[in-house]
């Protein structure tokens, strides 16, 4: 463990729930937003996950070129919706078609995990997958979702909350994945890169 913090990280992220989950973990770290539009990032053709993997790989890589030497984690969250991929809303209309949506059945949460060092070549890029079955939100519950803003930059139009949420019934998989930063999978990409 001590090895791998010695190492400095760099989080190519503007995501504030990222940057406490790695700090909650007990990583230092220094967080970079990457410069990448991830609106010319095309959805046709490609599964959920090979989507997040491509914009995971995108903020690294882009973060990386600034920083050849550092390691650096680059992730990216979207719903898989029966096929339909579904990131952040652009903005409350969107949210709410979303959040009616979502929430009528289960639906999978796919955060990508991206690390790369361009010093010596390493990338490395891997995703976690979270089954989310959600509670039905009345109109008022949706309303006021809206109204609170909480869905903005929010893949998927909500953040699940550790204390539990009004809106998901029970998850399958990696709470930390559906906040964004699958904790145990960067745990083990760590780790893969300490021990080569």
């Amino acid at each position: 463990m001590s090895k791998q913090r010695a190492v400095r990280i760099i989080l190519a992220s503007a995501s504030p729930r990222r940057r406490e989950l790695l700090a909650e973990a007990g990583y230092k770290f220094t967080a970079v937003t990457p410069d990448i539009d991830e609106s010319t990032f095309s959805t046709a053709g490609v599964t959920a996950d090979e989507y997040a993997k491509k914009l995971a790989l995108a903020k690294a890589k882009n973060v990386a070129e600034k920083y050849p030497d550092s390691l650096v984690i680059g992730a990216d969250t979207v719903v898989d919706f029966g096929g339909e991929i579904i990131g952040k809303p652009a903005d409350a209309k969107e949210a709410e078609q979303i959040t009616r949506k979502l929430f009528r059945s289960p639906h999978k949460v796919i955060t990508a995990v991206a690390l790369v060092r361009r010093s010596d070549g390493i990338e490395l890029c891997e995703s976690d997958i979270t089954t989310v079955y959600p509670k039905s939100p009345t109109d008022k519950q949706i309303a006021e979702h809206i109204k609170s803003g909480s869905w903005q930059d929010k893949a998927g139009a909500y953040a699940i909350k550790e204390t539990g949420d009004e809106f998901v019934e029970k998850i399958e998989g990696s709470l930390t994945n559906v906040m964004g930063l699958p904790m145990e999978l960067l745990q083990r990409l760590l780790s893969a890169i300490t021990h080569q």
